[in-house]
């Protein structure tokens, strides 16, 4: 038989042509921690059933790679679907909502005891030590609509219909089929690590480990405010009938997208001008205000708005930025590789931020910084003080770090946290990524200001994750209020600015398969014009046209 030449970790073997990357993969498996669940083949993500035919490079990963991470937990997901059927009945059926302290939430159609969540746990690890097979069946787009309209999952139906390809590939195991937009692991064998908490009488919570944590799974530490907020927003999309990308296709292709804007806007800014009601109520003892979040959550325009909208209370908020007193880039604090790390709060010039901020609150007269980052120091040229009835507003990621303006009392501060969270799914079993609606936010404005392509914006990305996981998301429920700046709307204008961006990236590219990823995310969702969007609004921090500077 013919044979080809496959390089492995820089080892170049020789193999029968048609070997599968499952077959191959043995030979390499004492070198992970977990089970390989993916295969790159000349860069590009392959599932381990492929076979190989040519002379090829292959890399062999585990769920530590981003990439086999999200195929890692789109298996446990079907694991936890199948699981639940095979125990509870086909009836029953499971929702996953969202992200939550390094693990989803999932709702059920039926009430749950902390009982019935510890039998799932053992069912799925009996389903795990069974290694049932999970199988790729092409079949046609029409053939699919009508296997999910014969179960009774017409969300997945109609999302097919937004798909424009011929044929789509189906997963089976057990006597289900199903469709989660993602390549699959081969087997139930490899899905073994994941733990399942209780969370109330409809709802779980399903963790595993991620790309960010290096001793395996944590224990669960429930984030109540932020999960109230997920909650309000999912409940006020209920209530506009608009739970998934059907729905909001549907506003598109009936030509009511224009209104369902001027409702989520409006909506925004009265939660914005209840924020700032609740900060004026306080400011008699707390006259700083700290506002926290994420990258690209819209800090700057929503911090602006709030100004607009603590003057239309009659009160006059004076504004700093926490990037403005970066260190000096010759004593920037260094990444692994030797790069400036802007993400770590050593970056910030703490002691001088307090002393600025003190001497504000205290009434004084004082010169704040502007930093340069052409230069790579700050400039100090502008003067500012704090009357006694104004309010001192702090923009910057650190805001909410407990080692930022340690030595005021707490209780003479406000804060505020802000994050994008998506109120869509894309059906019942798929959610939309808090993290990817921020992405792509990000390519689109760093590719309009500062002319970034979208592999220097993903190049940047892993250490901007990085820092937040470990500088931002611990603190985010330390906050005494959190806002919601993901519009409801915003993924289907965001598809028309990036889309272009992301089939610039060439298939010989380290960030292909992300690009791809995000594509082939972005399909399912119809364009929305950006015409009637508003120039306040936080997505033109974003897409560009708005009226604040950014």
């Amino acid at each position: 038989m013919d044979s080809v030449k496959v390089c492995v970790n820089g080892n170049i073997i020789e193999v029968t042509d048609g070997t599968s990357l499952e077959e191959l993969s043995k030979l390499y498996q004492d070198n992970f921690k977990y089970d390989i669940i993916l295969a790159k083949v000349d860069g590009i993500y392959e599932e381990l059933n492929e076979t190989i035919h040519k002379d090829c490079t292959v890399e062999f990963l585990d769920l530590t790679d981003k990439g086999a991470n999200q195929v890692y937990l789109n298996g446990l997901i079907y694991l936890v679907i199948y699981a639940t059927k095979r125990l509870f009945g086909r009836q029953i059926e499971i929702k996953v909502n969202h992200s939550i302290d390094k693990g989803l939430y999932i709702e059920t159609s039926r009430k749950i005891t902390e009982e019935s969540i510890e039998k799932l746990e053992l069912e799925m690890r009996k389903i795990v030590h069974d290694d049932l097979p999970i199988t790729k069946a092409t079949v046609t787009r029409f053939d699919a609509m009508d296997y999910f309209e014969n179960t009774g999952d017409l969300v997945k139906k109609e999302i097919m219909t937004y798909i424009s390809s011929t044929h789509v590939n189906l997963y089976k195991l057990g006597p289900f089929y199903n469709y989660l937009y993602s390549q699959m692991p081969i087997n139930t064998k490899c899905l073994s690590h994941f733990e399942l908490t209780y969370l109330h009488k409809n709802g779980f919570v399903l963790r595993f480990p991620t790309i960010y944590m290096e001793d395996g799974i944590k224990p669960y530490e429930h984030r109540e405010k932020l999960f109230n907020l997920f909650k309000e927003s999912r409940e006020w999309a209920k209530l506009l009938h608009l739970e998934n990308v059907v729905d909001l296709n549907k506003r598109v292709s009936e030509s009511k997208i224009e209104e369902l804007i001027r409702i989520d806007e409006l909506v925004k800014n009265a939660k914005l001008l209840d924020l700032a009601k609740a900060i004026v109520s306080r400011k008699s003892k707390a006259k700083i205000v700290l506002l926290a979040g994420p990258s690209s959550t819209g800090k700057t325009t929503t911090t602006n708005k709030l100004v607009l909208c603590l003057k239309s209370l009659g009160c006059n908020p004076k504004m700093i930025s926490m990037d403005d007193y970066f260190v000096d880039r010759k004593d920037t604090p260094l990444d692994e590789d030797g790069k400036p790390d802007y993400e770590r709060l050593e970056a910030v010039d703490l002691e001088l931020f307090e002393k600025t901020v003190q001497k504000l609150v205290s009434g004084e007269k004082t010169v704040v910084p502007t930093y340069s980052f052409i230069l790579g120091k700050k400039e100090f040229k502008d003067e500012m003080s704090l009357e006694e009835d104004e309010i001192l507003l702090i923009e910057g990621i650190h805001a909410l770090n407990p080692k930022v303006l340690e030595h005021i009392p707490k209780e003479d501060k406000t804060t505020v946290y802000l994050s994008a969270l998506t109120e869509l799914n894309i059906d019942n079993h798929t959610r939309v990524s808090t993290t990817d609606n921020r992405l792509l936010r990000r390519i689109v404005r760093d590719n309009r200001t500062r002319g970034n392509s979208v592999e220097d914006t993903l190049e940047k990305w892993k250490k901007v994750r990085l820092g937040e996981e470990k500088y931002i998301f611990p603190y985010q429920d330390d906050a005494d209020y959190t806002y919601n700046t993901a519009m409801i709307y915003e993924l289907g204008v965001l598809k028309t600015f990036v889309e272009p961006l992301l089939y610039s990236v060439a298939p010989n590219s380290p960030y292909y398969n992300e690009a791809l990823r995000l594509i082939n995310f972005l399909r399912v969702f119809l364009p929305i014009s950006s015409e009637s969007i508003p120039e306040d609004s936080i997505l033109r921090e974003f897409i560009g046209g708005g009226c604040f500077k950014v």
